[in-house]
């Protein structure tokens, strides 16, 4: 089920009425709340400034082995964030990049694209013209979505959230669902092509609709000190607002596997590594100076946007990634603040595959329904614009290429396939 929303403006006040009413010292928090956040931004600039390791960095090795020390795992939590090195083998991503590019090649993407449907999702933004792909089915994303390694790091993410509160077992973390996602291909010199400061995973729900609340209440009751970001009670209940792009599984972290060489000013990807960023975020929309019926600028359906207007002392924080080589891996939480840098002064292109963790609950066994007959015909998946561009695409992995961990993780089954080749012969 999708939350549907009748009247913003008006569902808007209502809302915010009932927030305030039950904190009544809504400013005192939030100005305990903003110091909290001064302190964690003023640490994260003197550590960027100084060119020392803001984000986390953690070897596959270790993944692998089970050997990543206590004390870089909470450096991980407290960011939200991290990079795990050498998730594959240089040589493999490398070859998976030249793969990518005869496929779209091949198939005349370029062509299709003209003519692509447009979702719209970061039409808020002030920067909004990511150079993202609409392909799901390359044998390189297949291939690296069902392999061991990917497997391996996306269950060591999981593994972060406690998966369990209040005697109720709220996902498995050592299943690793399959969310297909896209490919981003953006060559050297394109400018105006980023993300602004933004956060997925829903806007005005989080507002808005009644599990989102759940999600957070501690903080909406003041108590922000108690909430945790890797507390899954009731997130694998929420609804979002229905519209294409907008992730409809509980990812427990975003992230992408690199292809190529790239860092600062290649036009890739910048953070604001706060876990908690979201307790500001959330309580700086039921101040004063923010109209009674908008939530600082979020729009059903959109990125929920970060801006200077009422968010500029989160965006003092925004750090550039380290250096990608080809075969990292990089990962957000799904409540981190993220954008993707507007100019690409690099000499290469900037090219990834996004693949994010996901855990095994009801809530996404749901979508895999939806999502395993997209690949069977090579269509979109049921999340993003229907633009079924791989239908006829040749070189499209199939079920014939998927390994018996590949069926699992996208629920593909024989007699799935069986009904479907009968329906289309």
């Amino acid at each position: 089920m999708s939350f549907v929303i009748e009247n913003l403006s008006e569902t808007t006040k209502a809302a915010k009425e009932e927030l305030r009413a039950a904190l009544p010292q809504c400013k005192e928090v939030f100005r305990s709340v903003e110091a909290e956040m001064r302190k964690r931004v003023s640490e994260i600039a003197k550590e960027r400034d100084a060119g020392q390791e803001v984000i986390p960095i953690v070897r596959y090795a270790d993944v692998a082995n089970d050997r990543v020390p206590a004390e870089l795992i909470e450096k991980i939590k407290s960011r939200g964030a991290c990079v795990i090195r050498g998730t594959f083998p240089k040589a493999q991503a490398e070859a998976w990049d030249q793969q990518v590019a005869q496929y779209v090649e091949e198939n005349h993407l370029d062509k299709k694209l003209a003519n692509a449907a447009e979702d719209k999702y970061f039409g808020t933004l002030a920067s909004a013209k990511p150079q993202i792909y609409g392909v799901y089915w390359s044998k390189p994303q297949v291939n690296a979505r069902q392999s061991e390694q990917h497997t391996n790091v996306r269950v060591f993410m999981n593994r972060l959230w406690q998966a369990e509160s209040n005697g109720v077992r709220h996902f498995d973390p050592n299943e690793a669902p399959v969310y297909a996602d896209r490919l981003r291909r953006r060559p050297p010199g394109s400018a105006s092509l980023g993300l602004s400061p933004h956060v997925d995973g829903g806007s005005v729900e989080r507002w808005l609709e009644p599990n989102f609340r759940k999600v957070y209440r501690h903080v909406f009751a003041g108590n922000w000190q108690k909430y945790s970001a890797y507390d899954p009670a009731h997130r694998t209940e929420v609804q979002e607002v229905a519209s294409p792009a907008v992730c409809s599984m509980f990812r427990t972290f975003q992230g992408w596997t690199a292809l190529t060489t790239q860092g600062k000013g290649d036009g890739t990807l910048q953070l604001v590594p706060i876990a908690e960023s979201m307790v500001y975020i959330l309580l700086r929309a039921l101040q004063d100076d923010v109209p009674a019926d908008e939530l600082c600028g979020a729009q059903p359906g959109r990125a929920l946007s970060i801006n200077p207007q009422y968010h500029s002392l989160l965006l003092e924080a925004v750090c550039s990634i380290p250096l990608m080589q080809p075969g990292d891996t990089v990962f957000w939480h799904s409540d981190v603040v993220h954008a993707v840098e507007n100019e690409h002064t690099g000499s290469g292109y900037s090219n990834v595959l996004y693949i994010a963790p996901a855990p095994g609950c009801a809530k996404n066994s749901a979508y895999l329904k939806k999502q395993a007959p997209a690949f069977v015909m090579g269509k979109t998946p049921p999340d993003f614009a229907p633009d079924d561009f791989e239908v006829d695409f040749v070189g499209r992995a199939t079920e014939r290429d998927l390994t018996e961990m590949g069926r699992k993780q996208l629920a593909v089954t024989n007699e799935l396939v069986g009904s479907l080749h009968s329906l289309s012969a």
